[in-house]
């Protein structure tokens, strides 16, 4: 493919490019999981699709290129750029269109599956930087490659449908407990594309400070990174069960991760053997996706929770590994916790649990 970024005023700083880069790579196991075996199902994205397609896609792209502005060569051409050059590293060939709304709210989304839309507000672009705003780029160019849309587009379905039969208790939890499933999934594909960013950016200073300014404004003179991230460790494992249970039924109906909790996982990411592996050129290759084997991915997501609960501060996950490790008197636990005596926090060791210290971001499939 020609280099898209030639000549068109991006940064000389040199960025690794990933050549034939699978999706793979930077989702999130229970995401991967997911939409592997949703690609799986025989004409399942292809239903989905032309039902995007025929309502929501033709409609926004006609809304935004009547409301907003396109970023090309004439218009925001940075930004332009950024897109052009966020699709060269990670080998996207046909690059997407871009719009900046007004809107005084920092969002960024990506819409649609068969033409993806990236869209920005003019809150965002104020706020970030250069390298920060290449992050968020990088995010939702992540979200397109990935098709996290038909979690949107499943969400609407099923919500239309739950309001339909909320009627009927038994037909309403079955939806409800779907419903929750795909939230769950949403969340990790929001973790899944900040490491798409980081792989774009290559800057995690720059990723960090973004998902920071989210959570805090502009004022980056008067925020700290290292403290920012010391407030996750807190949130983590503050606390007895009572306030497990409260950051659970806080995570449950949310759709985006808390922004602490964004900015420790993707800093372990970047830290790992995984990141550090992809970056020297050993990554999953899209031309072996059709090999990849559902079974094997599923697995991968019971050990990532697995995992997860094994090294959680958190006293939740701590009170779930004395339960699964057969330790006793639980019920006494969790009774002297209700009745005010108070419990110790269960766990030392890790950095946390993925699945319960997450909550809302910034918008709907945004950054």
């Amino acid at each position: 493919m020609t280099d898209p970024t030639r000549g068109s005023g991006v940064p000389d700083r040199a960025r690794k490019r990933f050549p034939g880069i699978s999706t793979r790579a930077w989702e999130h196991p229970a995401d991967r999981s997911a939409l592997v075996a949703l690609r799986k199902l025989s004409g399942f994205d292809d239903v989905l699709k032309k039902l995007a397609g025929l309502v929501s896609e033709r409609s926004v792209r006609l809304m935004f290129l009547a409301t907003a502005v396109r970023a090309s060569e004439r218009q925001f051409p940075h930004i332009h750029d950024m897109v052009r050059d966020a699709a060269y590293v990670l080998d996207l060939e046909k690059v997407p269109e871009l719009y900046v709304t007004q809107d005084p709210r920092p969002n960024a989304m990506c819409i649609g599956m068969e033409t993806p839309v990236l869209v920005v507000t003019t809150g965002l672009v104020e706020m970030l930087d250069e390298e920060e705003l290449r992050a968020v780029v990088g995010h939702e160019v992540g979200h397109a490659m990935s098709g996290h849309a038909v979690y949107r587009t499943m969400l609407l379905i099923l919500t239309g449908i739950a309001a339909r039969i909320a009627w009927l208790p038994l037909g309403n939890i079955a939806i409800t407990a779907l419903i929750t499933a795909l939230k769950e999934w949403f969340r990790k594909s929001e973790i899944s594309c900040d490491r798409a960013g980081l792989l774009v950016g290559q800057d995690l200073q720059a990723s960090m400070r973004g998902l920071m300014k989210l959570a805090g404004g502009h004022h980056l003179a008067e925020m700290n990174v290292d403290a920012f991230i010391e407030q996750a460790e807190e949130y983590e494992r503050a606390g007895d069960l009572r306030d497990g249970v409260l950051k659970l039924l806080q995570l449950l109906p949310q759709s985006h991760p808390f922004a602490t909790v964004r900015v420790a996982r993707l800093k372990k990411w970047a830290e790992s053997e995984e990141y550090r592996s992809i970056m020297a050129g050993a990554y999953p290759r899209r031309a072996d996706d059709p090999d990849t084997s559902v079974g094997e991915q599923w697995r991968a997501t019971a050990e990532s929770y697995a995992r997860s609960v094994k090294e959680s501060k958190d006293p939740l996950m701590g009170l779930i590994r004395d339960i699964t490790g057969g330790a006793g008197d639980v019920g006494g636990r969790i009774r002297d916790v209700f009745s005010g005596s108070g419990a110790r926090g269960a766990g030392t060791d890790g950095s946390g649990a993925d699945g319960a210290a997450e909550g809302k971001g910034s918008g709907s499939g945004g950054s």
